[in-house]
Parts: C-alpha cells; structure tokens; sequence
C-alpha cells in the first residue's frame, strides 16, 4: 500500500517498480479471453469485408468498378482517424473506458453493413466500423503490454493475439459457406460478427483499468495501487515471494500532453521507423486480405472456389501465431518481423504463379507470415512509447500505417489489370519484405520494462 508521507513521484516510482518485479501474468486468466474475443472480432471483420466483396459487386451491379473497392479503403480512412483520436482520448481518459467505446462502434458498423442497400450506405458503416476497429487494435497491444511482464510480455500478447487471429482463420470458412449460398449469404457474414462485438463489450466490463495508466494521474495513484495489491497477491501464490521491487530504476515521465511525446527524441525516430514499417507491410496486407478472393474469382474461377484458396491458406494465420508463443521472448522483436516478412515474401511470390496448387501454397505461406508478424509487431510498436503516449504513439504509428493499406486496396486491382496477376502480387510481396528491412532500425525491447525501453 501507498504512504501517505511519500511524495507523489516516489509514491510512482514505488508503484511502477511493484509491477516490474512481477514476472507471472498477475491478472485472472479468464481476462485474456475476455480481451482475445475482442481480438477475435477485429480480425474477423478485417476478413469478412474481402470476402463479401464478390457478391456485392455482383448485386450492387459495379462489374468491379473502381468504387467497390473504395468502400474497403474508406474503412480504412476511418481506421486511421479512429485510430488516433480515440488513441488519444486514450492517454487522457483510460483504456477501460475507450475500450469500451471502441468495441460499441464497431458493433453499430458490423450491424449497419449487413443492411446497406448500396455503396454509400456500406461506406458510411465501414466508415463506422473502422473508427471502432482502429483504436480497439491499438488499445488491446498497449493494455496487454502494460499489465504483462517484461519477460513473457511477447508471449502473453501473442497468447491473446491467437485466440483473436482464429477469427481470421474461421472467416473464410464461414464466408465460404455463407457468402455463395444465397443472395443474403454476405449480409449474415456482418450480422455474425456484430454479434460477436456485442458480446465481446458485455465482457469488457469485468476488466480493470490499466495501474501504469492510473498511476500516472497524482489523484488516482491510490486506485493504481489497490489493483497493484491484487496482482502482488496472484503472483505470490504463483510463484512465491516476490523481488523487492527497485524504484531506483524507474524513469519518470514529464506531463506533457501525449503527442508532444513524440516529437521529440528517441520518440520522433522510432515514429518514423515505425510509420514506414506499418505503412509497408499493410499495403500488402490490406491488398491481399481485401482484394484476393475478387481477383482470383477474376481469372475465370468461382466465388466459391476463390474463397476455396484462402479458406485453406487461413490455416497459417493460427500456426504462425503459435509459433511466436515459443519464440516471440528468445529473439529480439525486430529481428522475429524480419523473419516473418520472409515467410511473407515466399508466400505472396508463390500465390503470384496462379496456378491451382500455387494459389493453395501462397495462401498458406503468406497467412503463415501475416500470423506470425502481427502480434510481435503490435507488441514492438506499444512497447517503444512511453505510457503518457503510449496509446497515442500506437495509434498515429498504425493510423498514418494504414495509409499504405487504403493505398495497397486500391493498387493492387490496377496493378493486375494494368499489367498481370503475378505482377501486382510480386509488387506485395517485395513491399511486405521491406518492412521487416525497416524494422531492423528500430529499438532493443524484448525482456526490458516499459520504463527502461522509454530510455
């Protein structure tokens, strides 16, 4: 418990040293579930919108208009703006309150695209839908970041992350099943996973407020601490007495407002690293997630079989996050994206041949990558702010980031027309790789405190 004798800094200083000696997740375990269906919903809808896309296009009469794919870029734009402004509000009001905000936006847009009757009303909800969908991607990173220990920080956010990531290997199963059956098929695919975000926000409220965060707001630091004895408590009985905690290594942050933060070193250079790491990889990400079932249903296969592929190749998504519960705490982060971007690479290089077995093996690989990439990469990002901008920094990084995701859904379908299949998913494939390269510059983070990592 906190004394009342203490200054407010060292009172801090105690405070965020009890939760560095912590080395167990310290919370119920049943929380990580409860955070990874929210998991689970956002990448859900990052998958159902390219799998509808096909029977839109073919009810809506677009014959693949250009505007049809503007309505998976405008999600996107709302991504961004969500992203950063809600990210914001997160610094300033907490992650409990503004996770809850985010998994209602998302339910009300889930709800609102399965009852579009055209392209503008779909755009106005995948408006919506993004706005939620950007913050709560964010929120989620830096909430299990600061709760985590430093020494399985990367494992206890990929333990979430594939609980979450399932929903990107279930959605292609679904919309496979869902999608070419009957006219309404696309529109039950959005309904689904509105029912999912309304049940992910009734469980959000047994979760509590991040201590770090608490901890930092001079009136709330007592609160910060009654949760703190909580965790002490958890991990005692985990694994026995506790490390004295050691205050002297804490760094205090100056009380500034969040963005400030980053426009100043080291943060200004890890906000460049980082932007173009994100942007990069999420041009192909976004590309291949949105547009392939419509382009490969263009070659002269049907939506069915189209969906077929990426119903198969969804198994890497789960793998590749499995793998990196093992690995993600052995290497340092930068060097496990590196890796992953390869197996990116491989993927979308393979998936560019087009031929039947080529198109099943691409899939795999790059889902493979993309499910090995993700989790290590949120991580990476959350972990290089400090926690007075940890949110905001996350979600400038990524909104600015899904810059390239808005472009690469739009590009890449010129690309195919313009020159070729294998062209346009080569072009993806070297983009991807160049985000491993970029993250490389960035800093050393596995196994260090929040605090230590904000040096």
């Amino acid at each position: 418990m906190l004394d009342s004798g203490e200054s407010y800094e060292t009172s801090l200083k105690n405070l965020l040293a009890r939760i560095n000696r912590i080395s167990v997740w310290s919370l119920p375990t049943a929380f990580l579930a409860i955070i990874g269906i929210g998991y689970f919903f956002v990448f859900y809808d990052i998958s159902d919108i390219g799998l509808a896309m096909p029977a839109i296009d073919a009810q809506f009469n677009l014959h693949g208009s250009i505007i049809l794919f503007l309505a998976l870029s405008i999600g996107l734009i709302g991504y961004a703006i969500g992203s950063y402004v809600i990210g914001t509000a997160s610094d300033i009001f907490g992650r409990y309150r503004t996770m809850i905000l985010t998994m209602g936006l998302t339910a009300l847009g889930s709800f609102g695209d399965a009852l579009s009757v055209n392209v503008p009303m779909l755009v106005v909800f995948r408006f919506i839908t993004g706005l939620g969908l950007g913050a709560d991607l964010n929120l989620v990173s830096v909430y299990v970041s600061e709760f985590a220990p430093p020494n399985i920080r990367g494992k206890i956010t990929v333990f979430t992350f594939l609980i979450g990531i399932l929903g990107q290997s279930v959605t292609p199963l679904i919309g496979y099943y869902l999608v070419p059956s009957s006219a309404l098929g696309w529109r039950y695919l959005f309904i689904i996973g509105g029912i999912i975000a309304v049940v992910a926000l009734g469980l959000r409220f047994e979760l509590p407020e991040s201590p770090r965060w608490l901890a930092i707001r001079k009136r709330d630091i007592a609160k910060a601490s009654l949760i703190v004895d909580q965790m002490e408590k958890v991990a005692t009985n985990k694994e026995g007495k506790l490390r004295d905690p050691q205050p002297e290594n804490v760094k205090i942050e100056d009380n500034k407002f969040p963005t400030l933060y980053l426009f100043k070193r080291p943060y200004s250079t890890r906000l460049s690293i980082l932007v173009a790491m994100w942007f990069l990889w999420y041009i192909g990400n976004y590309a291949f997630l949105g547009d392939a079932a419509t382009l490969v249903s263009n070659l002269g296969v049907t939506i069915a079989s189209s969906i077929l592929y990426l119903v198969v190749g969804a198994i890497g998504y789960p793998v590749g996050a499995a793998i990196m519960i093992f690995v993600s705490d052995k290497l340092q982060r930068k060097i496990l994206i590196l890796i992953d971007t390869v197996v990116w690479f491989f993927g979308m290089i393979i998936f560019s041949l087009a031929t039947k077995d080529a198109l099943f093996v691409g899939a795999f690989l790059g889902s493979l990558g993309l499910g090995m990439y993700l989790q290590v990469a949120y991580t990476f990002t959350a972990e290089s702010y400090p926690t007075r901008a940890r949110t905001s920094g996350f979600a400038l990084t990524d909104g600015i980031g899904h810059g390239g995701g808005a472009l690469g859904a739009i590009l890449l379908p010129v690309l195919v027309a313009e020159y070729s299949f294998s062209f346009g998913f080569t072009f993806i494939a070297i983009t991807g790789l160049l985000a491993g390269l970029v993250a490389l510059l960035g800093p050393v983070a596995s196994k260090k405190s929040l605090e230590n990592i904000s040096k």
